[in-house]
């Protein structure tokens, strides 16, 4: 692992020394990407290298292909998004309602934020 470059042992335990922290290139909400697929799937059904696409379109932000499909996994799980029958190798997945539902309290709960913290801001 690159983020762990040292285990030491002693009597009283182990220590991990951490020298370097992956980040992910933007921060906040709107680069989570549970809500990006979310997203993405709300303009109809799409299979993952279109969701990766689209997300990259849209929001600016590239999904590698283990984010997606965690991220996917765990959306099926939460019968956020159906996968649909696969087209060849391509299996597309749609947004439930319950996906939907999620997804639009996220967005008005992060509206209410931005609006909160866009008027709490002095001018410059």
């Amino acid at each position: 692992m690159d983020t762990i470059t040292a285990i030491r042992g002693n009597r009283a335990g182990c220590c991990i020394v951490i020298r370097h922290m992956a980040r992910k290139p933007r921060g906040g909400p709107a680069s989570d990407p549970e809500l990006l697929i979310l997203t993405s799937l709300a303009s109809g059904p799409k299979h993952g290298y279109a969701i990766m696409t689209d997300v990259e379109e849209f929001a600016g932000v590239a999904l590698g292909a283990g984010t997606l499909y965690t991220a996917i996994t765990r959306l099926v799980e939460r019968k956020q998004i159906l996968p649909l029958s696969a087209d060849g190798r391509q299996r597309p997945y749609k947004l439930t309602a319950h996906g939907a539902a999620v997804l639009r309290e996220q967005l008005q709960a992060m509206r209410l934020m931005a609006t909160a913290g866009l008027a709490r801001l002095k001018p410059a």
